[in-house]
């Protein structure tokens, strides 16, 4: 899973607390869609106030996930890939170990069940050639 050493959050951990919030997910899809718009920008998008964007930025820039530029007054901010890639590689890590582990409780199942039916196919086969003995000896 993720590493925490002395109380650090991993960046996996970051990235993950910051996506966890709906409004900052919706900030890095206008971010995708408008380049390096502005805070005040952002705003206009969503129905939140700029200062409100500006905090949600800062936890999506501590992440990693967005950078913020000086353009004169301005500050421009654009999407980060890296972590998020990390991440996704992160994900997609633990996914295989998963489909891995479920492959083989699902080999472990059919085997026990093979072997539950082959019992029972042997149980039957030696029911039937016990009574087949027995009928016989009834007919004599």
């Amino acid at each position: 899973m993720t590493d925490q050493h002395h109380g650090d959050v991993s960046p996996v951990d970051a990235v993950l607390a910051a996506l966890a919030d709906p409004t900052r997910r919706q900030l890095l899809d206008l971010l995708a869609v408008l380049g390096e718009p502005t805070a005040t920008t952002l705003a206009e998008h969503l129905p939140i106030s700029r200062q409100a964007i500006v905090k949600h930025l800062a936890v999506l820039d501590t992440a990693g996930l967005v950078t913020g530029r000086r353009a004169g007054r301005e500050v421009r901010y654009a999407v980060r890939p890296a972590a998020l890639t990390a991440t996704a590689r992160w994900m997609a890590a633990l996914a295989s170990d998963w489909d891995r582990r479920l492959a083989t409780i699902k080999r472990l199942a059919e085997a026990a069940e093979q072997e539950a039916t082959a019992g029972e196919a042997s149980a039957t086969a030696a029911a039937t050639t016990t009574r087949t003995t027995e009928d016989r000896r009834g007919e004599q």
